[in-house]
């Protein structure tokens, strides 16, 4: 079993072991309902990527959030999206009473994939609609820039090294983000990345190049869907996103003008709306 370090130990009710002993950083928050919203955050952040969203969704709805193996206060285990998706499952069986509602960013929304790839009679039993942030179906071509950020998100803290603390000028904003975005939120991802696990970077970064589940899309076809991606968003671009939705046709799709990757900050109110509307749908 792998353990999470007494540094990052969490309490029992926000912890969820896998079936392959790793333990997950879990955060649950809304009233009791018939539909859950799940959200799946993005490669090298946590579940706290998608706090705007979340507020913005106001108090009434039921979200269950967590942070991927090897990521935030997650413990450390096999880092390839397929594993990702049966972590997936086993919290909707196991955490989640009724239907849900999934929304995926970037990592998370292949993870969503993969689920569909790997769960398709829980997709068809459990799910209710998804929604798909900036992420990308595949084929994935890693840039060398991408790499710069896997070097950089592997430090543990900005203040063991200058690097992490120019991170957020020198790379994560013209990277990561598009037309003026809110200092805030590339310091908070910059936090996010220095949080993730060094181990955890190099064995996602393979898995993400092999990633390719454009078929898998298929379970989601007879479920409200929506694909969202930004304009000037440098990692899974306006292509990436048209691929998905031609795999969906009933999808809801929309490119936001002068956004980047990071649409659960750039564009939080926009994105809670289409995840509400599916959840009520």
């Amino acid at each position: 079993m792998t353990a999470l370090p007494t540094e990052t130990a969490v309490p029992p009710r926000n912890r969820f072991i896998t079936s392959d002993g790793v333990a997950l950083r879990v955060v649950e928050s809304g009233p009791a309902a018939p539909v859950t919203v799940v959200l799946a955050h993005c490669w090298t952040c946590d579940h706290t990527s998608w706090d705007d969203v979340v507020a913005k969704l106001g108090p009434e709805v039921r979200v269950l959030r967590y942070d991927h193996r090897g990521h935030g206060r997650s413990g450390v285990g096999e880092p390839s999206i397929a594993r990702l998706g049966d972590d997936l499952a086993e919290l909707i069986e196991q955490r989640v009473a009724g239907k849900v509602v999934l929304a995926g960013h970037s990592l998370g929304g292949m993870t969503i994939m993969a689920l569909g790839e790997r769960h398709p009679e829980l997709v068809r039993r459990r799910v209710a609609g998804a929604v798909f942030v900036a992420t990308s179906a595949g084929p994935f071509r890693m840039k060398p820039w991408l790499l710069k950020v896997e070097q950089i998100a592997g430090l543990r803290t900005a203040r063991r090294d200058p690097r992490a603390r120019a991170l957020p000028s020198l790379l994560l904003r013209p990277l990561l983000f598009g037309a003026r975005p809110q200092r805030t939120s590339v310091v908070e991802t910059a936090r996010q990345m220095a949080r993730a696990h060094p181990a955890s970077m190099a064995g996602f970064r393979g898995s993400i190049l092999r990633h390719d589940r454009t078929k898998a899309l298929s379970a989601f076809r007879k479920i409200p869907t929506a694909v969202l991606v930004g304009d000037a968003d440098k990692l899974t671009p306006p292509t990436t996103a048209r691929a998905i939705a031609r795999a969906l046709p009933a999808a809801e799709f929309t490119v936001f003008p002068r956004a980047g990757h990071m649409l659960p900050y750039e564009r939080s109110a926009e994105v809670a709306a289409r995840i509400w509307r599916i959840a009520h749908a």
